[in-house]
């Protein structure tokens, strides 16, 4: 499946925010976007911006939701179709299951320092939704379902640093952490309102309806 294998901090030079990609570095004096906070290039400073078109502002918010939650084109178009198959606002729809998707939701719990983290470790097979082990970062959780770490990794040096890292996070009010057990529950779906992530859906869902 193809990837982005680029700079992570090249990605948030172009969207002009920080799409929190690396982990602890986004907090610090490190992260570029402190340092440089200009479109990347070999012109990216002194570049003039222009004013970006109705189509630009539309393609800029469609690929920062795809960075943020780590996508590729085709799956998240996917994700679209689906919200549009569903009652309600298509847009809120798209965030909502975006939010849900398991690396999000592991990111969210505190289980890992960036979603990029999170889906690796996902795929790599070290959680389980209800018991059961789940290696698909897409997979999307529902009400109800318990996330937890497989024993075989609880005794690793990663998952004993991330446990205490896990301690000082807090999780949004749609989720349950158990420090205790490592892992935490879905007590119900977000709400628009609860997703933090600054994009602007209805740019998006204009793009896709042309």
């Amino acid at each position: 499946m193809a990837r982005y294998i680029g700079p992570a901090c090249r990605l948030c030079r172009r969207e002009g925010i920080k799409l929190y990609l690396k982990g602890d570095k986004c907090y610090t004096d490190k992260c570029p976007i402190e340092r440089r906070a200009y479109p990347p290039g070999a012109h990216g400073q002194g570049r003039r911006r222009r004013k970006a078109s109705e189509y630009g502002l539309q393609l800029r918010e469609k690929q920062k939701a795809k960075r943020f939650y780590g996508m590729m084109e085709n799956q998240f178009h996917r994700f679209y179709l689906l919200a549009s198959r569903q009652k309600g606002i298509t847009g809120e729809n798209l965030m909502i299951l975006l939010e849900s998707r398991l690396d999000n939701v592991i990111y969210r719990l505190g289980l890992a320092r960036s979603r990029k983290e999170a889906r690796q470790l996902v795929l790599h097979g070290h959680f389980t939704v209800n018991g059961h082990k789940v290696d698909i970062p897409s997979y999307r959780v529902k009400e109800g379902d318990i996330i937890g770490v497989r024993e075989r990794s609880k005794n690793s040096p990663r998952f004993k640093e991330l446990a205490e890292l896990a301690a000082d996070k807090t999780v949004p009010p749609w989720l349950e952490k158990d420090e205790e057990k490592l892992g935490g529950r879905v007590l119900r779906l977000p709400t628009r309102e609860e997703i933090d992530v600054p994009v602007e859906e209805h740019l998006i869902v204009e793009l896709y309806s042309k």
